[in-house]
């Protein structure tokens, strides 16, 4: 009988595509997804973050109640990967013996192999490496989405923000050739798959490994050219990498959304200086006046960190001044947590948790309202929603469905109408008139005016994801031949 895993997954969205590999390299090595009735699976693995504070609090509580549960059942393992794993080390085992793997960032391709050595042995593994043995893509993913699918254009981040630990746990900036990235995102689209996000630490400054810092919107324009493919987003991209190129192919390419999260992180431009950013407020808000020129429908997203060691009620005034000339549509806002490792957390003069508390409910609220402003705007008009699992709640009440936007807004639906044909399913694409604008999604309560039941929307309804082989195919593309080995970094998103 097939031994069954279960993956419990934190953290950012390089996590979630990197537990989509781990999926993929156990189910190549025999083993079975555990459904929803099997309480306690053969395996559990840990994909940990190290970016959040409280992460090994919260690591360990987890760990500590699966502990009884391994003791009654004779045979289960337990491993634990991801940034914490390549933070903490060895300290793992010592503060949870019962843990039987462990392994880092750098090597998850090792997964299967530490876990029948662990058996064999009856001792823990662990084994954390420097760099990586094999870039992540060539790895075998389960996918999780019948209709989206995350892609990795580069792993690592050449940047040094004092407040971020994760280019110490991922490595240096390494891209992946142009062509083995269209390579995946084409096996996606054969898969039935509608949307694609590239994903990177830093995607704008995609094409240093190969000399050519116009590689980013020339793979976007090439992205246009993949038939099928209906949706392409990014995340994220840096301010000081922000070229005119990327705005014009964003606003060029048909299937390229009019969406960007390009994180702030503060507005005062001392604070900057401290967090290492390498880019000032006026910068940061050209950018922003350049994309809304090029794409009046642009939705800009941001990350904030509120507290920041020494800010001042001066510097906090800095950032609420830039979210009002920025006008995001949301925001990802942060209270600042020390992380252990990092220039920011030895500072002296730390915010009191009182004063950071207070700050950030202020930003909170001016953000709401900038949001909830911009969302009422769009009532009358129709919006083309991607129909979605998991986002939102079906409503008991109305039968409301969710999905997103193209320009990744929340939409929560009401699926009737003449145009409705049949089922709706996630994978289906439906227009809807927008007739609420709440400050954190859209609510069309109309009846849907088309439905469009697509190939994804089938393989949502059979069960069916894309379980691709990770086998890239090197084809010819743009920028000069490769002048190094294959890619060996590794990275995160903010």
């Amino acid at each position: 009988m097939s031994r069954t895993y279960q993956i419990r997954t934190y953290g950012c969205q390089m996590n979630v595509h990197d537990s989509e590999r781990l999926a993929g390299l156990l189910e190549d090595a025999g083993y079975v997804r555990a459904t929803d009735e099997e309480t306690v699976p053969d395996v559990v693995v840990f994909n940990t973050c190290a970016v959040r504070e409280n992460a090994d609090n919260r690591l360990y509580g987890n760990l500590g109640h699966l502990r009884p549960v391994k003791k009654d059942h004779p045979g289960m393992q337990i491993a634990v990967g991801g940034c914490l794993a390549q933070k903490d080390r060895g300290e793992i085992v010592k503060r949870a013996p019962w843990v039987d793997v462990v392994f880092g960032t750098h090597n998850i391709g090792s997964l299967p192999v530490l876990l029948e050595r662990a058996r064999h042995n009856a001792e823990a593994q662990v084994e954390i490496l420097e760099s990586l043995e094999v870039f992540p893509s060539t790895l075998p993913a389960r996918r999780e989405s019948s209709y989206a699918g995350w892609v990795s254009i580069s792993v690592g981040c050449n940047n040094t923000c004092t407040f971020c630990i994760v280019p110490s746990l991922r490595g240096r900036e390494k891209d992946r050739r142009p062509g083995d990235v269209l390579s995946e995102v084409r096996a996606l689209v054969d898969e039935g798959v509608l949307e694609v996000t590239l994903l990177g630490q830093n995607v704008n400054s995609y094409g240093v490994e190969f000399g050519d810092r116009y590689a980013f919107g020339k793979l976007l324009r090439a992205c246009g050219d993949i038939e099928g493919l209906e949706r392409v987003r990014f995340t994220s991209p840096h301010p000081r990498d922000f070229t005119d190129d990327v705005i014009a192919a964003m606003a060029e390419t048909p299937n390229v959304c009019h969406q960007l999260h390009m994180p702030l992180q503060s507005g005062s431009d001392r604070v900057l200086r401290a967090m290492r950013r390498s880019y000032r407020s006026d910068r940061y808000l050209s950018i922003i006046e350049k994309v809304r020129s090029a794409m009046p429908d642009a939705a800009i997203t941001t990350d904030i960190i509120v507290g920041f060691p020494g800010e001042t009620e001066e510097d906090f005034q800095g950032t609420l001044d830039v979210v009002r000339a920025a006008r995001f549509s949301s925001a990802f806002t942060f209270q600042y947590s020390k992380r252990p490792g990092t220039p920011a957390a030895g500072m002296d003069v730390q915010v009191p948790k009182e004063v950071v508390q207070e700050r950030y409910e202020r930003l909170v609220a001016l953000q709401d309202e900038i949001s909830w402003e911009l969302n009422r705007e769009l009532v009358g008009r129709t919006v083309e929603v991607l129909v979605a699992e998991g986002e939102g709640r079906k409503d008991a009440e109305t039968h409301r469905m969710s999905g997103r936007a193209r320009d990744g807004r929340l939409v929560h639906f009401t699926p009737i109408g003449d145009a409705v044909d049949g089922e709706i399913r996630p994978g289906d694409v439906v227009r809807a008139v927008v007739t609420y604008g709440a400050p954190h999604h859209l609510v069309a309560d109309g009846p849907v005016l088309g439905h469009r039941r697509t190939r994804a929307g089938d393989n949502w309804e059979a069960g069916v994801r894309p379980k691709t082989s990770g086998v890239t195919l090197g084809l010819p593309s743009f920028g000069p031949p490769a002048a190094q080995p294959e890619p060996t970094g590794g990275c995160s998103v903010r």
